[in-house]
């Protein structure tokens, strides 16, 4: 058999989505047998090409069947208008991920994983929040999609939620009078677009040929403003997120914040959650560069290994 497999499947949760994805096989895979399984979300902007088939693969390696997918109404999978970056949907994209591992014969249903990279890190929180079925949840340079968009990359910015809020009503009001979809770049288009210095890595990794993807063009619908701002991934964490949990995040990264934060807010309600810190690396080093994300798999191998029995 083929170490991976193209495939396609329904989305249920109700918005008409047939998602597509990449499911990787461990060595010597056997269909007539169990296995742990986890789920590997991509960045806000990109697919399932990029880093989240390059975690997916690796952790295949390592003994697990892994399925790396593209959010509704991105990539491969369907739904208009296309990009719409609407972050509850995002969430739920990752339980329609355990529905579909569910149907596979050779998929041990009481160990299902997942890792989310980037904005999905907050997705995949959000949703083992909410769904039970998710056993053990991992993150790579993880966010929370919308304090960024509250208070900026690292975090400390002010005073421009409600002004952001207003490009989204102005959007949805044009389209309604039928005007044509607005979008905003998630990467910068132009290098000295960045409004930070690290921000340069991500015009470098999503518009040159270290990632660039043709069905990827890192933008998002403005109209998916409204969600984004007022989004908190991280809602009721502290009650709720009862997995264990492992944040991974670089020592230089702007974000790494938010894998020490989370951790520090659910310690004694989830079983066992840590942060793990790449030194030297920064945001987007621990996207694709071979040393990081082998630092980073050589931790959530033992981590899914302890947890996904």
């Amino acid at each position: 058999m083929s170490t991976q497999k193209n495939v396609t499947y329904k989305n249920l949760n109700g918005n008409g989505i047939t998602q597509s994805a990449i499911v990787f096989f461990p060595p010597n895979f056997q269909e007539s047998q169990k296995y742990s399984s986890i789920i590997v979300g991509h960045p806000a902007g990109g697919v399932k090409e990029q880093t989240a088939s390059i975690y997916a693969e690796k952790l295949a390696a390592g003994g697990f069947v892994t399925i790396a997918y593209d959010a509704s109404y991105q990539g491969d999978s369907t739904g208009e208008p296309r990009f719409l970056e609407d972050p509850y949907i995002r969430t739920e994209d990752n339980s329609a991920a355990v529905d579909y591992l569910t149907t596979l014969p050779y998929i041990d249903n009481l160990n299902i994983g997942v890792l989310g990279i980037c904005a999905s890190g907050g997705y995949v929180v959000n949703a083992a929040i909410n769904d039970k079925r998710i056993k053990a949840v991992g993150t790579v340079s993880g966010v929370n999609i919308g304090n960024m968009y509250r208070a900026g990359w690292t975090g400390d910015a002010s005073g421009v939620a409600l002004a952001t809020l207003q490009l989204g009503d102005q959007a949805r009001t044009d389209e309604a009078d039928g005007g044509e979809t607005a979008y905003m770049p998630f990467a910068p288009e132009k290098v000295e677009d960045a409004p930070v210095p690290e921000l340069r890595d991500a015009y470098d990794y999503y518009r040159t040929s270290r990632a660039q993807k043709t069905n990827c063009p890192s933008k998002f619908t403005v109209r998916s403003i409204n969600q984004l701002v007022t989004y908190d991934a991280f809602n009721l964490a502290k009650d709720f997120l009862t997995q264990p949990l492992l944040m991974i995040a670089g020592s230089e990264a702007g974000t790494k914040f938010y894998s020490v934060d989370l951790v520090k807010d659910v310690k004694g309600v989830s079983q066992d959650a840590q942060t793990y810190i790449v030194e030297g690396s920064n945001h987007f080093d621990l996207y694709d560069k071979s040393k990081q994300v082998d630092e980073a798999v050589s931790q959530l191998l033992p981590f899914y290994e302890k947890y996904l029995k």
